[in-house]
């Protein structure tokens, strides 16, 4: 999600992909690093609260005026953020529980943050070839390449997501697919004092959350 070096702390990660998708300033208030601060106490992956900014901002996204920022601060983002960190500490305490249980339980392990993301991809991804049946070659065949394995890493699963709604972006017809991009590139705010890597940042969440908000994919 970012294209900070891979030096960068996590402040900085999570600094840098806000301003970002909110697409204005420069840095962050007094009181949002002091809850930037608290998150990095969390020690969860940078992704895990890249994704409730990301969902809080997609939620704003088709509110905000034109020229409004899509988020006006961090503490925004707070109750999605905390809730996917909830959520990957309660799948990671389970995954956890299952590896020191006896054989029975292992073969019914819980599953991890990763897996379980994977397996409401794949389901949403069935869905939309139930709902509209031009698209359900071209998700047979991401079922079966792109998200045939479950990433390891979380940012590996981000880019498996993002590499199927491209895909399925795609498949659409060309006046339809032009529709979509142009919402996307019509929505939100990008200032002038962005830097390049800010503005493909923030290009690029707008595009995969109109992708989400054209396939009726929502978001568990």
């Amino acid at each position: 999600m970012s294209l900070l070096p891979e030096s960068a702390s996590f402040e900085e990660l999570v600094q840098d992909y806000f301003l970002a998708l909110r697409g204005a300033g420069l840095m962050l208030s007094a009181l949002d690093t002091e809850l930037l601060t608290t998150w990095a106490r969390e020690n969860v992956p940078f992704e895990v609260v890249a994704r409730g900014i990301s969902r809080s901002a997609e939620k704003a996204l088709w509110d905000a005026r034109p020229g409004e920022p899509v988020l006006r601060s961090l503490r925004a983002c707070r109750r999605q953020v905390e809730s996917e960190i909830k959520k990957y500490r309660a799948l990671a305490a389970g995954a956890g529980t299952a590896e020191h249980s006896d054989s029975h339980s292992r073969r019914k392990k819980a599953r991890t943050w990763e897996e379980t993301r994977h397996a409401r991809l794949c389901a949403a991804l069935e869905d939309v070839a139930g709902r509209e049946m031009a698209l359900a070659p071209r998700v047979q065949r991401l079922l079966e390449t792109v998200l045939v394995q479950v990433p390891a890493e979380p940012a590996a699963l981000d880019a498996q997501e993002a590499r199927a709604l491209l895909s399925l972006l795609r498949a659409l017809p060309f006046l339809e697919r032009r529709a979509v991009w142009r919402e996307a590139l019509a929505a939100g705010a990008e200032q002038q004092v962005m830097s390049a890597r800010a503005r493909r940042v923030s290009r690029r969440f707008r595009v995969l959350a109109a992708a989400r908000r054209r396939l009726g994919i929502k978001e568990g």
